[in-house]
């Protein structure tokens, strides 16, 4: 449920896409007339208006992410704030200015923010977030720890650059295949990923396990 929770924007940016992308003179008056006032020129071609809805529901859904938060009295962490503050200039911008590269970098801004705050964390303050994170679900020796927090770093800078590299180059021109990507393409990679980490801290999730006394049966004394 946390997962599907923090893909909700991505999900509706998707849905929104595909439909609006299959009847675009739809998608275009619907545009038109409710997000006219916020374009610049007042009108865009049709094929522009499923990227432009998908991006205002896109800042709308994450929006409503914090205001249940809120509304739940749950704390709203400081990425799904960032997340909020950098759809809500790129997916603004591509309102705005009625143009689609503004949305695509949205991604590669996010997850080079992350791979930041965790650099300077870890290596400027001493302290590394992904242990914070992690911690409570897996022990590990300290060294590990930095391991993993340099890991994750790399991890979020890479896949900034491959988004890069997918929506400028390998999508050049062809946004429903970028869109496709985002949603399934970077979402298996995260999992590949988990994963992968996973198998690599094994040991050490069994290697605590055995250091654990054995217990005696309910009626032992």
């Amino acid at each position: 449920m946390k997962f599907l929770f923090d893909l909700f924007p991505v999900i509706l940016f998707f849905l929104v896409y595909k439909i609006a992308d299959g009847h675009q003179d739809a998608a275009h008056a619907l545009a038109v007339q409710y997000m006219g006032g916020l374009i610049s020129g007042g009108n865009v071609a049709p094929d522009q208006a499923p990227i432009m809805l998908a991006s205002a529901v896109g800042i709308v859904a994450t929006v409503l992410q914090i205001l249940y938060l809120l509304a739940r009295g749950r704390k709203v962490d400081g990425m799904l704030w960032l997340s909020l503050g950098v759809i809500v200039v790129t997916g603004g911008a591509t309102i705005y200015f009625h143009d689609e590269n503004f949305i695509k970098w949205k991604p590669t801004i996010l997850y080079w923010a992350f791979a930041l705050a965790l650099f300077v964390a870890q290596v400027g303050f001493r302290n590394n977030l992904m242990r914070k994170v992690m911690e409570a679900q897996i022990k590990l020796p300290d060294a590990v720890w930095v391991k993993v927090g340099y890991a994750w770093m790399t991890f979020f800078a890479a896949i900034g650059v491959l988004n890069l590299i997918m929506a400028f180059i390998v999508f050049k021109g062809n946004t429903g295949a970028w869109v496709n990507f985002k949603l399934f393409g970077i979402t298996a990679i995260f999992f590949a990923f988990i994963v992968a980490q996973t198998l690599m801290l094994s040991k050490y999730i069994e290697m605590d396990d055995q250091e654990q006394p054995q217990g005696h049966g309910k009626g032992d004394a």
